[in-house]
């Protein structure tokens, strides 16, 4: 049994291959009477699609979304809201070389020992491709909490991190490079850094800031429904992603409590936020603030020893089209899972009191 489903009362189901017909997905428990906007989600999508710029994996497409239920003149119904996303620009044959054999570091073993069977095409079901769904359906959960402004960025490259105190720190402009950084010529540097690698045949990982401002009081529940553990869940599902830490994270292992501690002002707000707006898994209306880490792809452009099926060590050949890079289109991937997470904690919340 595969686990397809993520959320609680605003739950989303997906299925579909990479090189299947469609992604496609059911997204249930929004609310009835939302006017949904449209170009918003285009938008999202947009900021996703591979072959965007030269930093990312050349496959081309659309990522146009059809929505097949639950929305009626533009506005939600209460009832299951369907969608597919076709794929267009399948180049199967790129992956036959991986029928027999292995790719280190990736899916493919651990999927053939657990179902004995599994799509070599781009990686099946295990293919980052899976998102472009979470991204549509984050899209609406923006939406279910408009006043939440939710800012994820490119904070690291491989070895080489962002100086967020820099005066060019900037969060208006990411959106005008392709790295998706806060810092024009930072991003140029690491845009060139990641152009080098791709000539080498190799990739590189990095590391995504989100940033959540205008969070209501009161998300999350103390003990299993956490609201950094739910978001701590949301991230390490995403591909790629190897660490996940919150507020002051690993650092505030290396302080005293009297320098940790968030003191309070007299309207309930604190001095300090290395809480990162969570405490005792309850939201306390500080902004939230965390990091994802995203290892290297693990398909290479480069020959590499391997296993095949026949349980002999092989020759690898590196083909196909991938990104050098994953961080500049995990940017949206996520926002659109904070997204989920806090819009189904919000809607939790509706029950807690009468």
């Amino acid at each position: 049994m595969a686990a397809n489903s993520f959320g609680n009362i605003l739950k989303l189901t997906t299925f579909g291959e990479s090189h299947g017909a469609a992604m496609g997905g059911i997204l249930d428990g929004c609310p009835s009477g939302l006017a949904i906007d449209f170009e918003a989600i285009d938008r999202d999508l947009a900021r996703r699609k591979p072959g965007q710029s030269a930093i990312v994996t050349q496959r081309k497409e659309a990522d146009k979304v059809s929505f097949l239920s639950g929305i009626f003149e533009g506005v939600t119904t209460g009832s299951s809201i369907g969608f597919v996303i076709e794929n267009s620009n399948q180049k199967s044959k790129d992956y036959t070389h991986l029928k027999d054999i292995y790719r280190p570091s990736h899916a493919d073993y651990t999927y053939d020992q657990k179902y004995g069977h599994r799509d070599h095409r781009g990686g099946g079901r295990s293919s980052a491709r899976e998102t472009v769904s979470w991204v549509v359906a984050g899209a609406i959960a923006k939406q279910i909490l408009p006043d939440t402004s939710i800012k994820a960025f490119v904070s690291a490259v491989g070895p080489h991190e962002l100086d967020q105190s820099a005066p060019s720190f900037d969060l208006s402009v990411i959106e005008q490079n392709d790295l998706r950084a806060p810092d024009q010529l930072w991003a140029k540097e690491m845009e060139s850094y990641i152009k080098s690698i791709r000539k080498q045949g190799d990739s590189v990982g990095g590391v995504i800031t989100c940033r959540v401002n205008q969070v209501p009081l009161g998300l999350g529940a103390p003990i299993f429904e956490k609201l950094h553990a739910q978001l701590g869940h949301a991230m390490l599902t995403i591909n790629a992603v190897k660490g996940f830490d919150y507020g002051s994270g690993f650092d505030g292992a290396k302080m005293c409590g009297s320098a940790h501690n968030d003191l309070f002002e007299k309207d309930g707000s604190t001095k300090t936020n290395f809480s990162g707006g969570i405490q005792g898994g309850i939201s306390n209306g500080a902004p939230i603030y965390f990091r994802v880490a995203f290892k290297p792809v693990a398909t290479l452009m480069q020959e590499q020893t391997s296993l095949n099926k026949d349980g002999e060590l092989s020759i690898l050949e590196g083909k196909g089209r991938h990104d050098p890079c994953v961080v500049p289109r995990a940017v949206p991937i996520v926002e659109a899972m904070a997204a989920l997470v806090l819009a189904d904690a919000y809607l939790m919340n509706r029950t807690t009191k009468i």
